[in-house]
């Protein structure tokens, strides 16, 4: 076996195809083994480095851009993350547990030091190396929805503040060591921090919003000015001595204004998280050796607990401070702990600077590694443990506007403009069921069905396929005119000719002011299809209005049974709810909410989350029978299928949530399960970016 694995060759194509078969393989082995994905990267750095089967090389230049490239990926996506208004609200509780989660870990690890003779200056070195934390917890809590939770805003916030600080005391430290230390370079530091915060904080902003300005829909081209920001503000902070990591989170925070929600966005995220943040973690278990961890526990065990038991204990008061004076849960309390638990990143990085420069010994570095090794593991398990618990369903009923649900566009001109709904047409057999969901839409809204069809352009605009599709859009028309007759409704038809299936269909509602696009089922069948999209897709990406989609086994009026999966309840999960109510009142049927959580919910969350859906049901579907069933299941997709099945519900409606693969770690997706083994009629309801 060692002979197999010494022919391999040792390319950057070699080591870049092992870490893509392990951030493909690893974690979704781990998450069913309920362990988070990011363990399983840091295990499989561990087997995959030196001292395991030896193929990947943390000091190879491949595998040092690729981390690098994560770990600057990783903090941009968390200030990217941000909601900048409520990060504005907490700045200042962001600014107390930055400075209790640094100053409490740099006094304990001081104490230490000094209890082991280390002399002053590298007592205090140590302490700094325990105040700074990297978010490796990050990407589960942006997986469980709570990223908006404040104990999550707050404490990616102090982040910040730490690796700023530590890396202040570790600059200090070392001038002093060498003698070169005043207080005129502490000032330019402070100053040149200052000037470079505000560049890129007010000066990214404003070249962002006038680049995006500029370029209108050129997507490739705002994506790639976003990674020129990222990259240019982490090179400016090595400039001025701060880690780059600093200036990666920066950036987030700077263009976060400019990328909104939209596509430029999501194509950001998913660059950084289904690659170069999985690489970061990969590279990080390559440091973690396990001779040199059963060395330093041997030799160094006293001086290796007395390290890692204060930086838990030190890091867990300064999560509880806040807690204290905020009055926050105990959940978010151990959140903030479990997040800030980690060291790796900046501590890293200081501890090489300080055994560099002689102030820190082999021992203590090597007591930091274990350090890095017990926290890498154990913050990401105890983050997915406390993190999950934040659920907190608080929603302003007085807010809901039941009557105007689907486009916010619409409310300022609700009196002159009817209700709207374009139907894309395109083949006979599912013409009819989607005509008649448009046109039950439509009636109950008192509005306007306006059917599509798109004939392909050409060049020629004589050339007998444009006169053959023309024909063709001509007769779907008649059909559609037909299907609307029973139900009363006003009927627009539009032919398009258009290049682009996508842009007819987007635009063709922008221009019609329109208030739903009604699309047909179709699975991604082709190659082109996977790689880049079906045509589903690529109207939810683009649309300005809400987008159902329709897979029907019956014919709409059938329809009376209709159950709707939530998780959390929020403005777009109530728009859903009245959504499907529309065709529970039209069919006199009746609706069921299923809400499926998991084993270590508690009964008073339950309760909570019980009685707000109830108050808001009775303000949005007043009118039909309305049952809210809650199930304890660990595989949702399944609880959802089971449920259809066992209480034979004529239609299932999801909503529709792009699956984010914060760091490539999720199994599967609730939506796409459902889908493929769902054998009743569905409907996934999405709304714009």
């Amino acid at each position: 076996m060692e002979q197999f694995f010494f022919t391999i060759p040792k390319s950057p194509i070699v080591t870049f195809t092992i870490l893509l078969l392990i951030i493909v393989t690893i974690p979704p082995i781990f998450e069913k083994i309920k362990l988070p994905g990011l363990v399983g990267l840091l295990v499989a750095g561990v087997v995959f480095g030196g001292e395991g089967l030896g193929l990947l090389d943390h000091d190879n230049e491949s595998m040092k851009l690729l981390a690098d490239i994560g770990k600057i990926y990783l903090m941009f996506v968390a200030g990217l993350e941000i909601d900048l208004e409520d990060f504005r609200k907490s700045k200042n509780r962001s600014l107390t547990f930055g400075f209790c989660t640094f100053i409490v870990p740099l006094i304990m690890g001081t104490l230490v030091g000094l209890a082991f003779n280390m002399g002053v200056n590298a007592s205090i070195l140590l302490g700094s190396l325990l105040a700074s934390h990297t978010l490796l917890g990050y990407p589960i809590v942006n997986r469980l929805g709570v990223v908006t939770n404040e104990a999550i805003v707050i404490t990616i916030g102090a982040t910040i503040f730490t690796d700023i600080a530590a890396l202040l005391v570790l600059a200090i430290c070392i001038s002093i060591h060498g003698g070169e230390f005043t207080l005129s370079t502490l000032i330019i530091q402070l100053a040149s921090l200052g000037i470079y915060c505000a560049i890129v904080l007010y000066g990214f902003d404003k070249a962002g919003k006038e680049y995006f300005r500029r370029t209108g829909d050129e997507e490739s081209n705002q994506f790639l000015f976003v990674l020129l920001a990222v990259f240019l503000a982490s090179v400016g902070a090595q400039f001025i001595n701060v880690d780059k990591i600093v200036g990666a989170f920066l950036a987030g925070l700077a263009v976060n204004d400019v990328v909104g929600k939209g596509p430029v966005k999501e194509k950001i995220e998913f660059v950084g998280s289904t690659l170069f943040i999985p690489c970061f973690f990969v590279s990080i278990g390559l440091l973690l050796q396990v001779s040199s961890f059963m060395t330093t526990l041997s030799q160094d065990f006293l001086l290796t607990t007395a390290i890692v038991s204060s930086l838990f204990i030190a890091k867990f008061i300064a999560a509880l401070i806040p807690k204290l004076i905020y009055r926050y849960s105990w959940d978010q309390c151990f959140t903030m702990w479990s997040l800030s638990l980690p060291q790796v990143a900046a501590t890293l990085a200081a501890t090489l600077a300080g055994v560099n420069a002689g102030l820190l010994s082999e021992s203590v570095f090597n007591a930091v590694i274990v350090m890095m090794l017990i926290t890498s593991v154990a913050g990401p398990i105890l983050t997915g443990k406390f993190a999950r618990n934040l659920f907190q369903p608080k929603i302003d009923i007085s807010l809901i506007d039941s009557s105007e649900f689907f486009d916010d566009e619409s409310k300022d001109n609700q009196i002159n403009i009817p209700y709207k709904i374009i139907v894309p047409v395109s083949n006979p057999n599912t013409e009819k069921s989607l005509m008649e969901i448009g046109s039950i839409l439509a009636r109950h809204e008192s509005g306007l069905v306006m059917p599509l069809s798109v004939a392909k352009a050409h060049v020629h605009m004589d050339e007998p396929e444009l006169k053959i599709a023309l024909a063709n859009s001509n007769k779907l028309m008649a059909r559609a005119l037909r299907y609307s007759q029973e139900f009363k409704v006003s009927v627009q038809p539009i032919i398009r000719i258009d290049d682009d299936l996508t842009e007819a269909i987007t635009r063709s509602a922008k221009e019609n002011q329109a208030n739903l696009i009604v699309m047909g089922w179709s699975p991604n069948v082709t190659i082109q299809a996977r790689l880049f999209g079906n045509l589903i897709d690529n109207v939810f990406w683009s649309s300005h209005c809400p987008v159902a989609v329709v897979k029907l086994l019956e014919d709409p009026l059938n329809i009376s049974k209709i159950l709707v999966p939530i998780k959390n309840l929020d403005q777009k999960t109530l728009n859903t709810i009245h959504f499907a109510s529309i065709f529970a009142q039209s069919n006199q049927g009746s609706l069921t909410l299923l809400h499926v959580h998991e084993r270590k919910i508690s009964r008073q969350q339950i309760d909570i989350f019980e009685s707000t859906v109830n108050v808001a049901v009775k303000e949005i579907a007043a009118k039909i029978p309305t049952t809210i069933k809650i199930l304890r299941y660990p595989d949702p997709a399944q609880a959802i299928i089971h449920t259809a099945n066992k209480y034979d519900f004529d239609l299932v409606i999801l909503r529709s949530i792009r699956r984010r693969t914060a760091g490539g770690l999720a199994v599967s997706d609730v939506t796409t399960q459902v889908i493929k083994n769902l054998g009743r009629s569905l409907i996934i309801f999405g709304e714009p970016n």
